[in-house]
């Protein structure tokens, strides 16, 4: 992300108190005013890895928290999930399904602070990749709640995230999780299988966590 676009999007997620933001970014990025930041139009590799490490496949319900673009949920569709993808900004989903006009992801607009009642437990892999690390405050921690409210029981939950030491100032958007606030995925029916902290691809590389919980 170079850092023209990480102070576009900074300028609208204000102080992370807020969700509104995210509708407004993709409605500009389709008129061609402004650029998703994180929108590499292919699957996550910290995504991709994982799974192939973990010879991850299907079959069995998936849910992709956030999913922009769709390209996480295409991955998880090709290792044979029946996925659902939910975005809280209309524009990102209409967009999803326009590039994958044949898929068979379920794609949909939803609030995850507001999740549909049959969604609750429903999933028996969950992927959280970058939400939570642009919300700050009582909204953090209620969508922290809400990712792993998802998981099935015996099911999966994928967090990636920036990752930041405690002694470290969380900076500017987007605010990396501490190592204790990755633990807080596990704070209710959830167990921590494993949680570790890689460089990612970028230059200079940046600290993320890979964090994997069961239920």
């Amino acid at each position: 992300m170079t850092p023209d676009l990480r102070a576009q999007a900074r300028q609208l997620a204000g102080d992370g108190r807020s969700t509104t933001w995210f509708e407004t970014l993709y409605a500009q990025a389709e008129a061609g005013t402004a650029t998703v930041p994180w929108a590499d139009l292919e699957p996550n590799p910290l995504l991709t890895a994982w799974t192939g490490r973990a010879g991850v496949r299907g079959p069995g319900r998936a849910a992709v928290v956030g999913c922009g673009y769709g390209d996480d949920a295409e991955h998880l569709a090709g290792l044979g999930f029946d996925v659902t993808a939910f975005d809280i900004a209309p524009t990102a989903v209409n967009a999803a399904r326009r590039r994958f006009r044949n898929s068979a992801v379920t794609y949909a607009t939803a609030d995850l602070l507001d999740l549909p009642p049959a969604w609750r437990g429903a999933f028996d892999l969950v992927v959280e990749v970058y939400t939570v690390q642009v919300l700050q405050g009582t909204l953090r921690t209620e969508a922290t709640a809400a990712v792993a409210s998802l998981v099935a029981p015996g099911g999966t939950l994928l967090v990636l995230a920036r990752a930041r030491h405690d002694d470290e100032d969380p900076g500017r958007m987007p605010w990396p999780l501490t190592r204790a606030e990755i633990a807080g995925f596990a704070a209710g029916p959830l167990t921590e299988v494993r949680v570790d902290l890689v460089p990612d691809g970028e230059e200079p590389p940046v600290l993320r966590w890979v964090g994997t919980f069961t239920r």
